[in-house]
């Protein structure tokens, strides 16, 4: 393979996915508020619903499974939904009514005031992502934007918007799904705490 080395590669990712988790410091706020946000809609009967395009959806999906499946503890299956698994819905709605359209039809049909709709994109352009924001808050539902610094246009609708601090989509990916796992951990601590003190109730 010629002359070229793996760490050409190798070192300047890791430097660079480095240095943006150490910037997600300046993200605490949105992060801490969207954290509270997710737990306050699961411990309240309320789903979270995701969203995204390409890598995006299957970070949708990832962090979906991490809540009806398990993260770190034995609980109970959390409701949270990725938009983006139904073969069928996406090519029946994008045939019938444009592929922009594909996760706001889902979110009218299945989303209720109080539930968290998260729209994932690097760039924060996906008009699909926009479209399904715009429709989630119409409905009631707390919005919810995962994005690279730019924040595109789905910072302009949602409700809290985290910017990863980076223009490249493998770094901020790499953050989304950092974010989000810490966000399945927090979830699930509150859930299990809320359960317990249930239980203390009912048991008195």
């Amino acid at each position: 393979m010629g002359q070229s080395s793996i760490s050409e590669v190798f070192d300047p990712a890791v430097a660079e996915h480095q240095v943006v988790i150490n910037l997600l410091s300046a993200q605490r706020p949105p992060l801490e508020q969207i954290a509270e946000a997710m737990a306050a809609a699961i411990t309240t009967g309320n789903n979270i619903v995701r969203c995204g395009n390409g890598g995006c959806a299957a970070d949708a999906q990832h962090l979906a499974a991490g809540l009806v499946g398990r993260f770190r503890r034995e609980r109970r299956a959390l409701p949270s939904i990725a938009l983006t698994t139904d073969t069928s819905m996406l090519t029946a709605i994008g045939n019938d009514c444009g592929y922009e359209h594909t996760s706001r039809r889902q979110v009218e049909a299945l989303c209720v005031v109080g539930d968290v709709v998260v729209g994932i994109s690097t760039s924060g352009n996906g008009r699909n992502v926009y479209v399904e924001l715009e429709s989630a808050r119409n409905l009631g539902a707390l919005t919810n934007a995962f994005t690279g610094e730019g924040g595109g246009t789905a910072s302009e609708i949602a409700a809290l918007t985290l910017r990863i601090p980076s223009q490249e989509t493998p770094r901020i990916q790499e953050a989304h799904i950092l974010c989000g796992r810490i966000w399945c951990d927090w979830i699930e601590r509150c859930v299990c705490e809320h359960d317990s003190a249930q239980h203390a109730l009912k048991s008195q």
